[in-house]
């Protein structure tokens, strides 16, 4: 399996000639689904869901399909019938060749006063790969690459810390870190690295890793 690490939340992933892309949002670059077969998205906040991305994959391949939770299948479905899956926790189905579980139901706390929004993680080939949006899911099962939400408005760095040490991953590769600064980044890396437990990695965007 081929991972490449696209701007922030976004990541493409290849496995036998076949491409699945997960949260291709504002942040990252505007052909980030292109090309993909699928589609996954993770919830509605703009640097995860951006329509005008969707559009694009979907215009370009008939063949493209999204899979995501109802709060963003209702925005796009009608333009696209039959091509936008609505999933929930508990979900299994099969995309691009790569066997998926949805893991999770609502987005990490932000601020007691602002509601939560559901939010979902996609658990990919009986753990290979998990990526759990903005939220600090545990799937409940062994993970060989975790994509670690490494800085958000709704996280702190003993969080992430502690949520490697939860999920025990072989590796985790940092996810979610467009507003990290090249200045702030090596105290995460050292910080998560030495205290995790896992072996803590980071792409630049458009780097890949043979996982």
């Amino acid at each position: 399996m081929k991972l490449t690490k696209k701007i922030h939340a976004c990541v493409r992933l290849e496995k036998d000639g076949r491409t699945l892309v997960i949260d291709p949002g504002g942040f990252s670059e505007e052909n980030a689904a292109v090309g993909a077969e699928a589609i996954l998205v993770t919830h509605e906040h703009p640097d995860h869901f951006d329509e005008g991305r969707l559009r694009a994959a979907l215009d370009a391949d008939p063949a493209t399909e999204i899979w995501t939770l109802k709060s963003v299948a209702d925005k796009i479905s009608a333009a696209f019938p039959g091509r936008v899956h609505t999933v929930g926790h508990g979900d299994t189905f099969e995309a691009a060749g790569f066997d998926v579980q949805v893991h999770g139901e609502l987005h990490a706390v932000i601020h007691p006063d602002i509601p939560r929004i559901t939010n979902v993680g996609y658990l990919l080939d009986g753990g290979r790969v998990f990526h759990p949006g903005d939220a600090l899911t545990d799937p409940g099962r062994p993970v060989e690459t975790l994509m670690l939400p490494v800085m958000a408005p709704w996280n702190k760095i003993a969080e992430v810390i502690d949520y490697v040490r939860e999920v025990r991953p072989q590796r985790a590769y940092d996810i979610h870190d467009a507003l990290l600064t090249d200045l702030a980044r090596p105290i995460y890396d050292r910080q998560i690295g030495e205290l995790g437990g896992t072996d803590h990695l980071r792409l630049t965007p458009g780097e890949c890793a043979s996982l």
